[in-house]
């Protein structure tokens, strides 16, 4: 064993109310930080982890006030385990607040940051704001937004919360407002694209998402804000939660959205960096919701200055 390397004793640990519904190897995987999933699993598998002194599955959901045993378990140090988040990144998030309580963040995140790690992304959001609030117990993200996304991201610190907003999103009670800029002009103010989307993974091991009788149904509405001479700005509102979902419905609208790699042609995406784009241009620009009090919150994200200056030099 290496010096760096620690060996903690078996630990009981009953569960709080924050960690009420989570699963069990979820639950040791967020304790036993370093430690490979494989070898939870096993610990799980080999019944070294008791929940109330008797064995049980991986899936098994904690309830207030069981009692797990946790085995011994040889973990690196956060510093092995843990991307370097510097003190730019951190300031750069703590600006990037919009709203925090004792249950929830929301903050305005950045384009080109992704919302977590994983995919060669060593850094994300969510392990950024980690090593921000070291002694928050819990934090979760709520949603994602595409890396190149900017805008309303809304992080749980309680799973209370978390919970409720994940039923609100399945159930439609939460209300997502985007900007985006099109290709080409979109007459007509208001625009319903329902279109069934599914993922596809091509032979370079690139995700992209199609439109396909075989997918999940799906759902945008958008409404015109602005008519350009090549180019629309629209209100996008998804109604359903599907990966690329309002970059596809666009595309497939014939209106892809300006900066977009996937879905936009070589010489559409061409007359856009002409005029000084580099990134997509899609904002989350707002969020409506009920807090835990049946209260009505709706949070807003100013457009980054890098868009505002591209909608400045478009002729009208």
């Amino acid at each position: 064993m290496s010096s760096n390397d620690k060996r903690p004793s078996v630990a009981m640990v009953t569960v709080t109310e924050d960690q009420n519904g989570q699963r069990l190897d979820n639950f040791l995987m967020s304790r036993l930080k370093g430690v490979p999933k494989s070898a939870v699993y096993r610990m799980i598998r080999k019944g070294e982890v008791r929940v109330n002194k008797g064995r049980t599955k991986p899936d098994y959901k904690l309830n207030v006030g069981d009692v797990v045993r946790v085995p011994p378990a040889r973990t690196k140090s956060v510093a092995e385990t843990e991307p370097f988040v510097g003190d730019g990144l951190k300031s750069q998030l703590e600006d990037a607040i919009l709203y925090e309580d004792d249950g929830l963040i929301v903050l305005n995140k950045p384009s080109g940051l992704a919302v977590h790690g994983g995919s060669g992304v060593s850094l994300g959001v969510i392990e950024a704001l980690r090593q921000l609030r070291p002694n928050q117990r819990f934090l979760e993200l709520v949603h994602r937004l595409d890396r190149d996304t900017s805008g309303c991201l809304m992080v749980a610190k309680k799973r209370s919360v978390l919970k409720k907003l994940h039923d609100d999103l399945r159930h439609s009670n939460m209300q997502k407002t985007y900007l985006a800029l099109l290709w080409g002009r979109w007459n007509g103010l208001e625009h319903r694209i329902e279109a069934p989307l599914r993922k596809f993974h091509l032979a370079s091991g690139e995700r992209i998402v199609r439109v396909s009788t075989e997918g999940k149904p799906s759902l945008t509405l958008f409404r015109q804000l602005e008519l350009y001479d090549n180019a629309t700005l629209v209100e996008a509102k998804p109604i359903t939660g599907r990966t690329h979902q309002i970059r596809v419905h666009a595309q497939y609208a014939g209106h892809p959205i300006a900066g977009d790699d996937k879905y936009l042609h070589r010489e559409q995406a061409a007359y856009f960096e002409d005029k000084g784009l580099k990134r997509l241009f899609l904002h989350a620009a707002s969020l409506e919701l009920e807090d835990a009090q049946g209260q009505k919150r709706v949070f807003h994200a100013p457009l980054p200055e890098a868009l505002q200056s591209i909608l400045n030099g478009l002729s009208k």
